[in-house]
């Protein structure tokens, strides 16, 4: 169980930081090439990279859900199963009446 948390707050904190940190390398010119760029493309070359990363970590943890193996089968609760058994198998108070008004009956 600490490890389905454990990658989850991993993949949380990646969303947060990859976006901020492209966002960050594009305003401050930290890519080559960027200074090159007009101010309003690198805003959205940055944007549009910063939600393509967004994407990719969700993916990623998407991936690493499908590819976990559980522990164990998941087992039904036993006094619920019973309880459940038993109250298929009692007859319900309409039956009953149905049954007394039915025995004398002659079709």
């Amino acid at each position: 169980m600490s490890g389905v948390v454990t990658k989850f707050a991993v993949t949380s904190m990646a969303m947060w930081i990859v976006p901020v940190a492209i966002v960050y390398g594009f305003y401050y010119q930290m890519i080559p090439g960027v200074s090159q760029l007009s101010s309003s493309t690198q805003t959205l070359i940055s944007g549009f990279l910063a939600v393509i990363s967004v994407n990719l970590v969700i993916g990623f943890y998407i991936c690493m859900a499908m590819k976990e193996t559980p522990h164990q089968e998941p087992q039904p609760d036993p006094t619920f199963l019973a309880n459940a058994k038993a109250s298929v198998n009692q007859p319900t108070s309409s039956q009953l009446s149905d049954d007394s008004k039915g025995k004398g009956k002659v079709e």
